[in-house]
């Protein structure tokens, strides 16, 4: 046996076990590892506002709190003021669920010509399997529902208490982090920082006051159509179509259309036409102008990298992928280097051609015939009269 096999041998049974190691550890410390990362986006997008409240005078870590605490009031404020409208319209929906029925069994009656009756729907539904499956599972699962609330929570005050370090001891975690670098990579580093504070910020802001402006617009429309619950629907329109880019909208309009329909069909119909409308002014004209200094990549790259994120990190990953996009495009687009385009049709979308068209050849040939034809014929003139003239 060689001298150096065993060594090796032992060097790769440590290497495995190192790596079976690192693997579990990994997978032991992803949710943490992910609260951090959520915790440092948060962290950015806020560090604008305390950069100002500190360069006033405040102190950096007052600041934070003070900021911190804005948004928790508005947070609960408006989980708070949409639970309660959420919970009157419920109660509304389920007492009004009988007329509801009642007016879709009559226009399915008076349409496909059935003989329907809301008795017959009810016990259906009632002594249906599929509900009483779901019931026993919602008995059995209440636990569990317990058990997962009380993690979110957990969660979401691991993230706040990270988000806080992070606004607080900015400055120094910039500084211990430079401390190991060289000065050229150092600057890389807080152009980089400053990049992703700027996109973080930028798009949050941007994609809030959107979804202001299409919840108004929303309201507007629903109210003028007579469709009750009108408020909740406009919030969650307005909600769910700004942090799902490219077919939030659509997705968040199905909602709205559902309730119409059990109005008449045809707001059903009108409330589409408008969701259709709107995303075409929202992409041509408002979106441009408020995320050209803040988010600007192409619709297609947003939807992608929501797509990249969701599968990679789910939920979270699809609401920092567009920024953390965004940061990494305006990086590399500083380290780039780029050349003027040569003006070439093909650059344009048109293609270069390489023979003429057959009409313009059959064109150019019956004038050329036809010219050739008049010096053919002025030619014979002048043979004729020049011996008359001689």
């Amino acid at each position: 046996m060689p001298v150096w096999l065993p060594r090796a041998m032992v060097l790769a049974l440590a290497l495995y076990a190192c790596f079976r190691l690192g693997s579990w550890a990994f997978d032991q410390l992803v949710g943490l590892l992910i609260n951090v990362l959520i915790a440092f986006f948060l962290a950015l997008a806020i560090e604008p506002a305390v950069s100002r409240m500190s360069a006033r005078g405040m102190r950096r870590g007052v600041a934070t709190f003070l900021v911190f605490l804005a948004v928790l009031i508005a947070s609960t404020g408006f989980v708070v003021l949409l639970g309660s409208m959420l919970a009157g319209q419920i109660v509304d929906m389920v007492e009004e669920f009988p007329k509801y029925l009642d007016s879709v069994i009559n226009w399915v009656n008076q349409n496909f010509h059935t003989e329907l009756s809301r008795v017959e729907v009810q016990d259906s539904l009632l002594h249906s399997d599929w509900l009483q499956k779901y019931v026993q599972n919602s008995a059995s699962g209440v636990l569990d529902v317990s058990t997962t609330v009380l993690g979110g929570l957990f969660r979401l005050l691991t993230v706040f208490l990270f988000s806080f370090y992070f606004a607080a001891d900015g400055p120094r975690l910039r500084r211990a982090l430079c401390s190991v670098l060289p000065p050229a990579r150092q600057a890389e580093v807080l152009r980089a920082w400053e990049i992703a504070v700027d996109k973080t910020g930028g798009y949050l802001y941007s994609r809030g006051l959107m979804a202001l402006v299409s919840g108004i617009a929303h309201y507007i429309v629903l109210v003028i159509l007579g469709v009750p619950y009108a408020s909740a629907l406009a919030i969650w329109v307005g909600l769910v179509s700004q942090f799902i880019p490219t077919i939030g909208t659509y997705l968040a309009g199905a909602l709205p259309m559902l309730i119409a329909f059990t109005v008449d069909p045809w707001y059903a119909v009108w409330v589409l036409g408008f969701v259709v409308v709107y995303q075409q002014f929202e992409n041509y004209g408002l979106q441009p102008k408020l995320t050209s200094k803040t988010v600007d990549i192409h619709p297609a790259v947003a939807f992608g990298s929501v797509i990249a994120g969701t599968a990679l990190m789910g939920a979270v990953g699809a609401l920092i992928a567009i920024p953390a996009v965004a940061t990494l495009q305006a990086f590399l687009g500083a380290y780039v280097k780029r050349y003027d385009v040569t003006d070439d049709p093909r650059v344009h979308g048109s293609r270069r051609r390489r023979g003429e068209a057959p009409l313009t050849r059959l064109r150019r040939f019956w004038r050329t015939d036809g010219n050739d034809a008049g010096h053919d014929g002025r030619a014979g003139a002048g043979e004729a009269e020049s011996p008359e003239s001689a």
